[in-house]
């Protein structure tokens, strides 16, 4: 399901995922595909992971990283869940045959 709801996403960025919904910045995003396929991604991640672990192993990662390379955006692009949507975000067929728990290669 996807929302409009712009003071929940941090401002730098065009969407967020907090399952079950797509929470985007604002409503011109709807049509942006790789946006969508990018948290869809996202979502069955987080479906994969039971919801919860996703958010710890999302957070742990991300301090790991920003302790490693002392940079915001180098951590927050090196989280291995970021890594695979993004790798794969214009691909609008990926999810149809994406491996399970398929995340675990971007680490």
């Amino acid at each position: 399901m996807i929302v409009i709801f712009k003071l929940i996403v941090p401002n730098g960025y065009a969407a967020i995922t907090l399952w079950p919904f797509i929470v985007l910045k604002n409503k011109t995003l709807k049509d942006n595909e790789s946006l969508i396929n990018h948290e869809k991604i996202h979502l069955r991640q987080q479906i994969e992971l039971l919801i919860l672990p996703f958010y710890l192993m999302y957070g742990i990662e991300f301090i790991v990283n920003l302790i490693r390379y002392r940079n915001w955006i180098k951590a927050y692009v090196n989280i291995s869940f970021e890594k695979e949507a993004t790798a794969h975000d214009c691909d609008l067929n990926y999810l149809v045959r994406r491996p399970f728990w398929n995340f675990i290669k971007y680490f």
